[in-house]
């Protein structure tokens, strides 16, 4: 938990605390303090090889420590963003493991089975900590492999059990299923087969290890080497494997037996009506993961702000302009650092807004005019476009701004124990993990048009670029304007082929998309501060949101410009206004760096540099 300042009222501290960590219980918030301390006292271990396991599967169970016991290990989404964070901040590899394990693995086995009591004993050992779980979607044989599933399950109707099999090399699973020497659990995606016709794609339990190696009939290739985020990933590849009735994760579809000796086929029913509604809600457990990514990002962004603006702070220069100044005295150096912390506090705002709608407490869509959703490129944007959207908008600005935030902190940026490197490697692999980030932007761009998005009368308040509420009203102008410019250019044009329709628009659609992820976030920024009471944090936040908008403004001033949302003469005066509001933030910034910064740690790039260098002298 984050240790403020005594000055601070007790109404100041709840807020700063509800900002952070989300609507976490004061039990919740204790015990991230609990995961901290272990996460950096505890040795992280070897990255491969012999003990890797041990020292894995040591570090999920200081996460399952933090969550809630039992069968309550996944009911609190707020506490699983929270813990992931804290986990995020400490060791990026050991998120994306935590991430797997419990919001895609152990939440596919409770979200998906109908007979949690028949995936027992694995199911705990996965809920303790005491087992390591694993998620097997992508096929390494072509794009999109969710899409087209190559790995087999056919319904035995003898026992009603299955048979998985991967038919040929390109049905290779990929994933972090390489940790020896432990038990490991997975949950693999698998076209399920019954009487020879295909149902759809299904979830399915199945162990791959335990501590003598892989288990009979599933076949591990040679570790995969991934320096950026290191795991233990290799190729999977299952040989007629048998899974038991009740490890089929059905989520309420239902077989028959039938068979030979009865002389009737079997029966198959699905409530999800077709095999593409199927595959979505096969991969609704992917809405945890997205509702968790932002406070993520958001956390591995604070911390790398908060560092770049120390190092900023501290390190002199000595240009022949003006020796000895701090580099935060450049206003180039300003508006990188002071907007990187802009923007981790725009993150924090939106991992706000993603649990909102994670839990419900923020509607997805207006009631009444929730309808089921077709697929179009991908299927994420169908299972839900606002925590899809909230994935690919956090994660791409979570990625930006700690490259940006390295390159000012010089060579030190580069050292392993700053973690940089780190956050900025996690985020660009997110990129792609968990949901293709630009197929995201390119359905939901096409969705909206296709919607009929748009067609709004446009209205221009009379804002200043300084006030915060100027950025999302701009945006909402643009968001617009992008949708006639498609409408325009034919896209809606039901009576082309949907493929000579789309191709040449692709990269209009995905700014489309891109434009309103941003608008989501640039929304929750003005929510959050216009709900917070205690003044001297309104009055410290303020420049900061005004900041974020400004900047994105600059950022977007190419598409801006070329459609007529921003004038020549606003982009002409953003540049003052960025300065003014630099210094408004300047002003602020002793509080800023308490509320942001990482309890407990020297958050100073260069005097790790200082010490790494003494050291080698």
């Amino acid at each position: 938990m984050t240790t403020l300042a005594p000055s601070l009222s007790e109404s100041a501290r709840a807020e700063i605390l509800r900002l952070l960590h989300g609507p976490c219980d004061p039990a919740a918030l204790s015990s991230l303090t609990a995961l901290r301390k272990a996460l950096a006292d505890g040795d992280p271990g070897p990255v491969h090889g012999p003990g890797r396991g041990a020292a894995l599967l040591r570090r999920l169970r200081s996460l399952a420590d933090a969550l809630p016991p039992g069968a309550g290990i996944l009911d609190d989404p707020a506490r699983l963003a929270a813990v992931h964070a804290c986990a995020a901040v400490a060791d990026p590899s050991l998120c994306l493991a935590g991430l797997v394990h419990h919001l895609l693995c152990l939440g596919s086995l409770t979200e998906l089975s109908d007979d949690q009591a028949g995936l027992e004993p694995r199911l705990s050992a996965l809920r303790e900590g005491r087992a390591k779980g694993v998620y097997l979607i992508t096929e390494v044989g072509q794009a999109n492999s969710h899409l087209d599933t190559g790995t087999r399950a056919d319904f035995d109707p003898a026992d009603g059990s299955f048979v998985l099999h991967t038919p040929g090399p390109g049905a290779a699973k990929f994933g972090s299923a390489g940790t020896r020497g432990v038990e490991q659990t997975g949950v693999a995606l698998a076209r399920l087969f019954v009487d020879g016709t295909d149902r759809g794609v299904f979830a399915f339990m199945v162990g791959l290890t335990d501590s003598q190696g892989p288990l009979p009939g599933v076949e591990l290739s040679d570790p995969i080497a991934l320096d950026a985020l290191p795991l233990d990933y290799v190729q999977v590849r299952f040989h007629r494997v048998r899974v038991a009735a009740a490890h089929w994760l059905s989520d309420g579809a239902r077989i028959s037996h039938g068979g030979e000796s009865s002389g009737t086929a079997a029966m198959f029913h699905d409530p999800a009506g077709s095999p593409e509604q199927r595959l979505q809600r096969t991969l609704r457990v992917g809405q945890g993961l997205w509702a968790a990514m932002p406070a993520v990002a958001a956390a591995t962004s604070r911390r790398t702000a908060v560092q770049a603006v120390h190092y900023a702070r501290t390190r002199r220069t000595q240009s022949r302009i003006a020796p000895g100044v701090p580099l935060l005295a450049y206003r180039s150096q300003q508006t990188v650092v002071l907007g990187a912390l802009a923007d981790a506090f725009a993150l924090t705002c939106a991992a706000d807004g993603a649990l909102a709608v994670r839990t419900g407490a923020r509607a997805a869509v207006p009631p009444g005019q929730e309808r089921e959703k077709a697929m179009g490129f991908t299927p994420w944007a169908a299972v839900s476009r606002p925590l899809a959207a909230y994935k690919a908008v956090t994660v791409r600005t979570a990625a930006r701004l700690t490259a940006e935030c390295q390159h000012r902190c010089g060579f030190s940026g580069q050292l392993t124990a700053n973690r940089l490197a780190g956050y900025r490697d996690f985020h660009h692999a997110f990129e792609t993990a968990g949901g293709d980030s630009q197929l995201i932007f390119y359905d939901i761009g096409r969705s909206l048009v296709e919607e009929g998005h748009g067609r709004e009368p446009e209205l221009r308040e009379p804002l200043e670029p300084t006030s915060p509420y100027w950025w999302p009203a701009l945006l909402r102008r643009h968001r617009s304007a992008l949708v006639r410019e498609l409408l325009w250019l034919g896209a809606a044009d039901a009576s082309r082929d949907p493929f000579e329709r789309w191709n040449p628009l692709l990269e209009r659609a995905g700014v489309l998309g891109e434009a309103h992820a941003t608008l989501l976030m640039a929304d929750d920024v003005v929510r959050v501060l216009d709900g917070l009471r205690d003044p001297g944090l309104v009055r410290a936040l303020t420049p900061l949101a005004a900041l974020h908008g400004a900047l994105s403004a600059r950022r977007w001033a190419g598409s801006l410009l070329a459609l007529g949302p921003l004038e020549p003469a606003e982009f002409a005066a953003l540049s003052a206004a960025v300065d003014r509001l630099c210094d408004a933030v300047m002003e602020q910034l002793p509080l800023l760096l308490e509320v942001f910064g990482e309890p407990g740690e020297s958050p100073v790039p260069g005097a790790t540099l200082d010490r790494a260098l003494g050291a080698t002298s």
